[in-house]
């Protein structure tokens, strides 16, 4: 079968530790937050709507919010992008409920600052834990970008 000449037990063994070194790199958290869909997909019901781009990587989500009386009621978003920001929006998606729109954006920039300098997580957002550590520093935009379209949805 002339389609399978390139798995050598040379290439095989290089496949076998690509996807190992893969796992290590992400941490199976990640993957099980970022794999729970119950938020994902829009339902074209929304007060605000946003679409964001990560220009460094390309990553791109779009975002609905219901809010009413300065309080959000729920989110739902759709993203092409990587594990982080998916996991991200998730967990965002999970927690944003029945917030104020001035307490979220206290609370985004304290997130964003804790990344940064690694002090402590905003109580309600201490679930984060697992994506907000000094080993995805490097991912920050894509774990970011959730955050800044919903900022960008509320025009804050």
């Amino acid at each position: 079968n002339r389609s399978f000449n390139w798995i050598s037990p040379i290439n095989l063994s290089w496949i076998f530790f690509i996807i190992y070194i893969y796992k290590k790199m992400i941490d199976n958290k990640i993957i099980r937050i970022a794999s729970d869909n119950k938020y994902y997909g829009l339902k074209n019901t929304f007060t605000h709507k946003c679409s964001l781009k990560n220009k460094k990587c390309g990553d791109n989500i779009v975002i609905e919010l219901i809010v009413k009386k300065d309080k959000i009621n729920s989110m739902r978003y759709e993203a092409h992008s990587c594990i982080f920001c998916l996991a991200s929006a998730n967990l965002i998606a999970n927690k944003i409920k029945k917030l104020s729109i001035k307490k979220l954006k206290n609370d985004i920039i304290n997130l964003n600052n804790s990344f940064k300098y690694e002090s402590r997580l905003p109580r309600h957002f201490s679930h984060f834990k697992e994506v907000i550590n000094s080993r995805n520093m490097k991912r920050l935009d894509c774990i970011m970008l959730p955050f800044q379209a919903v900022l960008k949805a509320l025009k804050i």
